[in-house]
């Protein structure tokens, strides 16, 4: 089982260290997914149902959160790509495990005319219960952030012809990843 000293900058992990970063890992990149396709239930599915998160202003029960953030969302921005990297990780005990995630966000405004550009942290906590890791609370630090003009170029030159993304479950990734199946995907 990890341990705090498996956690240690420059150690070998054990193979159960590098199955519960595994875990984790999954579940920050399902978190952002969930937050990009405005996905409640998908958010919903990486907390446990007692866990809190502190988003600013929202602090509270995850599960709630994740109701009321889709339709903030979507009533501001049209598209938002959240990206995590450089995560360290702390394991307190074999189930339970302390995370710092870098996080840059990029929201397009609903006018497509400029950009919400957010740099800052993830601070959270994932508990292992019944052989299966969740977070039991976020903790949102933001570095800084800035709002930029944009030129969309998504219908110029060879731009024009790529499939657009969207947050809506008609966005081309639901469907790609339900038919996982498929070598070729579609045309």
């Amino acid at each position: 089982m990890p341990t705090s000293k498996d956690s240690a900058p420059g150690a070998v992990p054990t193979v159960e260290m590098l199955l519960a970063r595994s875990a984790i890992t999954a579940l920050l990149s399902h978190h952002s997914r969930a937050l990009d396709r405005l996905d409640a239930e998908g958010l919903k599915s990486v907390y446990w149902p007692d866990a809190r998160v502190d988003y600013g202003g929202f602090k509270g029960l995850a599960h709630d959160f994740a109701d009321i953030v889709m339709g903030a969302l979507q009533s501001q921005y049209e598209l938002t790509q959240h990206r995590v990297s450089n995560t360290v990780s702390a394991f307190a005990t074999s189930e339970t495990a302390a995370t710092e995630s870098y996080v840059f966000a990029k929201h397009l405004l609903l006018d497509g005319q400029s950009e919400m550009l957010f740099s800052g942290r993830y601070l959270d906590r994932f508990e292992c219960r019944g052989g299966e890791w969740k977070m039991s609370f976020r903790r949102v630090v933001m570095d800084w952030s800035r709002r930029l003009a944009v030129i969309d170029e998504r219908s110029t030159g060879s731009f024009a012809a790529l499939t657009k993304g969207n947050n809506q479950s008609s966005d081309a990734s639901w469907r790609h990843l339900s038919e996982s199946s498929s070598v070729e995907g579609d045309a």
